[in-house]
């Protein structure tokens, strides 16, 4: 055996042995001593000059690189005469440049009407988005079930636009027309994935969607644009609140059933952890700088109304009660935030309907 290599074999006895895999306990200490040590940078703060810095944090990490002010391209498919209001299935350009289906409610009479953007919910149910929250031009069974077991058997849009308002829901992207046959959880991260790699996060686009949707109803002839509101139930709250974080032009917000503090979802089996759903929520980068009641607080002065409930599993009701306290602080007057506890876990029922639909007609 050659000098060289019997120095060799030397050195390498001498080395401390490397596990081939190490504990699983070892990650887990890795991920709670990140959590510990976990400090968002721009977290509220009573200091007037806060706002203006975590706003353009905001916009920076969660929404693509300015709205070029490109027309919407819209193009009406079908109409619908419904008595109080003309129901309209249409398409929109959306911040991709892609094409975005769309439902459209327009009440009767030239306005200008108070108007709502309201947005579906994730439910892992990919084949309808728009249609969870408004009664599609033609018969669906899959949205009529979605409706009986969420939404208490009425299409929240529907409740809106009874009352006035003119309402339109978009499908966000992998949902509804924006999907395809057979899509389905495990194909999230694969979407996410894809997006990633193009230099996209796929959270960003659709709220980049949700921002240009709102700006098409302000553009309405028919709307007041000093009076668009949004609502969303689920991961349509998240996205309502958001929107109206990062937009000054969003009038007032109603979130059912989403808003909780960062740490309490990253608590050993929840479903952020466990689920894909994520994937379509999350901000890359954004968790340094706010926490969600950060980027909710964004909205104060303007309405603000959350619904929670202490049976809702998907949100651990101490963590929501948490994140509604420190919001609480954004609104020191308190007129203007308001929050619901509501019976029955996480759904958003006819009874949470009205009173969100009289919330609106006062505030927005």
């Amino acid at each position: 055996m050659s000098p060289s290599r019997r120095h060799l074999l030397a050195t390498l006895a001498a080395l401390p042995a490397w596990p081939l895999v190490g504990r699983a306990e070892a990650l887990d200490d890795t991920l709670v001593g990140l959590q510990r040590r976990w400090r968002p940078r721009l977290a509220w703060r009573p200091d007037p000059a806060w706002r203006p810095q975590a706003l353009a944090a905001a916009r920076r990490l969660m929404l693509l690189p300015g709205d070029d002010g490109s027309t919407f391209a819209t193009v009406v498919a079908a109409e619908q005469d419904r008595g109080s209001h003309v129901a309209q299935a249409l398409t929109l350009r959306g911040a991709l440049g892609d094409r975005v289906p769309a439902l459209y409610l327009r009440p009767r009479g030239p306005g200008p009407h108070p108007a709502v953007l309201v947005m579906h919910d994730h439910g892992a149910r990919f084949d309808i988005g728009k249609e969870k929250l408004v009664r599609p031009l033609a018969a669906h069974p899959s949205a009529e079930t979605w409706v009986q077991r969420y939404y208490g058997g009425r299409f929240a849009g529907d409740t809106l636009a009874d009352a006035g308002f003119a309402v339109l829901a978009i499908d966000a992207l992998g949902w509804g027309e924006r999907s395809r046959p057979g899509f389905s959880r495990d194909d999230q991260q694969a979407l996410a994935s894809h997006l990633m790699q193009l230099g996209h996060s796929w959270a960003g686009i659709i709220a980049s969607d949700d921002l240009r949707s709102h700006r098409w109803l302000r553009e309405r002839p028919e709307v007041d644009a000093d009076r668009v509101a949004v609502l969303g139930f689920s991961m349509g709250a998240f996205r309502a609140w958001q929107l109206a974080a990062v937009s000054d032009a969003v009038s007032a917000c109603v979130a059912a059933h989403w808003m909780c503090t960062r740490d309490g979802l990253l608590r050993p089996g929840e479903h952020t952890l466990v689920g894909q759903s994520a994937f379509s929520m999350s901000h890359p980068g954004l968790a340094a700088d706010l926490d969600h009641p950060d980027v909710a607080a964004l909205i104060a002065p303007r309405p603000l109304l959350l619904f929670g409930s202490q049976e809702d599993r998907l949100f651990p009701w101490d963590a929501t009660q948490a994140a509604w306290h420190l919001l609480a602080r954004a609104w020191p007057d308190g007129s203007s935030f308001s929050t619901q506890v509501t019976a029955g876990g996480h759904r958003f029922d006819q009874t949470q309907q009205r009173h969100a639909c009289n919330w609106l007609t006062r505030h927005t």
